[in-house]
């Protein structure tokens, strides 16, 4: 009798884990954020917002901060943002949960993720340098 269970269980297709389990690539994650801009949250307060442009390319804000031009690329299983005025290259691991993205910097530990909050259709306000009077 188990032997008979053990060879159904062997027959049956191997469930896949669900997309809430697994990295996003490189192509999952360009589908899911370009064209949006979206805000993130990390230990409940509003970390930044990016913007994701066509050709791999985003505009981040850090709230209050004036705008950083940069760009993403796969490298492995992690998306790597460089920005105009960081020659560092900035690794995240993106997966979503609950229908929402969260992120995980390879300089942190799990539990200090960053978490979508809103998403948008509309592009991040960036002022050009010296607007004003």
């Amino acid at each position: 009798m188990r032997a008979v269970a053990l060879a159904l269980i062997l027959a049956l297709p191997a469930i896949p884990a669900t997309a809430d389990d697994v990295p996003m690539t490189g192509a999952e994650f360009d589908a899911y954020v370009t064209g949006k801009t979206l805000t993130y949250s990390q230990f409940g307060s509003v970390f930044g917002i990016e913007e994701y442009l066509p050709g791999r390319k985003v505009r981040w804000k850090f709230t209050a901060d004036d705008c950083q031009y940069g760009s993403w690329y796969e490298k492995g299983d992690l998306i790597c943002f460089v920005y105009e005025y960081d020659p560092d290259e900035h690794c995240w691991t993106f997966w979503t949960d609950g229908g929402k993205l969260k992120a995980l910097s390879v300089d942190n530990a799990p539990g200090e993720e960053l978490t979508e909050v809103a998403r948008s259709p509309e592009g991040l306000n960036c002022p050009g340098p010296d607007v004003g009077v």
